[in-house]
């Protein structure tokens, strides 16, 4: 597709520029101008054209099935959108007074006690930015707990199965990282553990559902061996979906934990953020929570900053309020009952498509999955990686999954297709997967050197990182 400035012809205007009004003499600096500028000259046509082809090339929820595991990319309801966008939010300054400021405090508090039902936390904190970062002010909460005891814990343990970004975490304050293995079934190896807790370890970090899309069935006696020796246990909600509805996270055992709203509570994802990653504690450690903590009182809400014992501010203002304000529409909208539904169904849509793809692809782990699940390129003939297949999905019309992660299962492919999408779409994907298994068989070249309809194909991975073009050039 040519680019903007290939499409300019001399001449050519969509708007008319103003009149210089000013004197003769030029207020620019002679040494800022630059004659060399060569700007688009096109029509507003030709513009709207452009813009709308390139809009066309864009991959999204909205246009496709989208089943990047771990990701959770599922459809945004568009009421979500309609509610962040009413002027009383979107011009709401953040340095407004208390007074104008009643509702979105409300929305907030409100939020923090949903987020309280569906998890059994004491309270919530929204001030974090990202999944990461509400996990960073986790893993600060520890470490501000065990100083205000007097005790000097300097190790978190971090199961294989765990998110990447568990070890940064926990390296940024000061602890040391202490892996544990997994079984051969996906679950934590508790003869490991045990023989590694001691009065040393601070606290032990458990995604649930972990990266294999497997819910840990050790865990409740992961809570007890932890407790038993004085350390807290951590979840990384990230991927809370399996579990809405159906079991409340502090029932399990675990201490404090964080939720990645974009991911559970249908917030956009686009453009990098923003994002929200709320961090939840049990009572113990609600002291920690950063400031402020939004309170309701007797004449309304307000934000609280005294608080000595906290961990201090971690954003700016409040978090990403608009972000807090979809999830609140979502929860809101669906109530319990819809809640609970949505997490039955993302596992019944990743059980009922691993059904359909167990017999043409390896299961390095054969159980039943949660809301996602792991294949890998295992015996795949042709000589075909998971990388020719991630690149082969984009012919059939679908984002590919997630690739070689988690890193435990070599030549992972995680597929979760969330709760959003229909039976029919998931045959349809299932059929696209089978399809590529049988190029494989028959002209694995076809596979090996897609995608072959995008409209940029297979690039050079290394040298895009190495040596990126950023510009156009004539």
């Amino acid at each position: 597709m040519p680019v903007i400035f290939e499409k300019s012809g001399c001449g050519r205007s969509a708007y008319p520029m103003p009149e210089w009004k000013l004197d003769d003499a030029d207020p620019i600096p002679p040494e800022l101008l630059n004659d060399g500028v060569d700007l688009v000259e096109a029509g507003e046509l030709d513009i709207v054209r452009h813009y709308t082809a390139l809009s066309r090339m864009n991959f999204g929820v909205d246009t496709g099935m989208y089943p990047l595991g771990s990701c959770t990319m599922k459809y945004n309801p568009k009421i979500n959108e309609r509610v962040a966008a009413l002027p009383g939010f979107t011009g709401l300054h953040p340095l407004a007074s208390r007074g104008l400021s009643q509702g979105a405090l409300e929305v907030l508090h409100g939020l923090s006690g949903l987020l309280c039902a569906i998890t059994g936390m004491r309270r919530f904190s929204l001030a974090p930015a990202a999944g990461a970062h509400g996990e960073l002010a986790g893993v600060m909460v520890i470490k501000k707990y065990f100083e205000k005891r007097g005790e000097r814990r300097g190790v978190i343990l971090i199961p294989d199965s765990a998110h990447g970004t568990n070890p940064a975490s926990v390296a940024m304050c000061g602890f040391e990282t202490r892996e544990v293995p997994s079984t051969s079934e996906g679950d934590v190896d508790m003869e490991k553990l045990r023989s590694i807790v001691d009065q040393n370890v601070a606290a032990m970090m458990l995604t649930s559902p972990n990266t294999l899309g497997l819910f840990d069935r050790n865990t409740p006696a992961i809570a007890n061996l932890l407790h038993d020796k004085g350390a807290l246990f951590y979840c990384d909600g990230a991927n809370l979906n399996a579990l809405l509805g159906v079991v409340r996270v502090r029932d399990l055992g675990f201490d404090l934990m964080h939720i990645n709203l974009h991911k559970t509570f249908s917030t956009p994802h686009g453009g990098g953020g923003p994002g929200s990653g709320p961090l939840g504690v049990c009572d113990e450690l609600e002291p920690y929570l950063p400031v402020p903590v939004v309170l309701k009182g007797k004449d309304g809400f307000h934000l609280e900053y005294d608080r000595p014992d906290s961990i201090g501010r971690i954003h700016s203002f409040y978090g990403n309020f608009l972000v807090a304000l979809r999830a609140f529409v979502y929860i809101s909208m669906l109530g319990p009952d819809g809640i609970r539904d949505a997490g039955e169904t993302a596992v019944l849509n990743a059980n009922y498509l691993l059904s359909l793809l167990r017999e043409e692809y390896n299961l390095p782990i054969d159980r039943a999955c949660m809301h996602e699940f792991v294949l890998n390129d295992k015996n795949m003939p042709g000589g075909v990686t998971t990388n020719d297949i991630a690149k082969r999905i984009l012919d059939f019309g679908y984002h590919a999954p997630t690739v070689y992660f988690p890193l435990l299962i070599p030549g992972a492919i995680m597929i979760e297709p969330a709760e959003t999408e229909t039976r029919e779409t998931l045959e349809a994907f299932a059929e696209a997967m089978i399809a590529i298994k049988r190029e494989a068989e028959t002209s694995p070249e076809t596979v090996k050197t897609a995608p072959h309809t995008t409209p940029v194909g297979r690039v050079d991975a290394v040298l895009a990182a190495r040596k990126p073009v950023l510009k156009w050039e004539p």
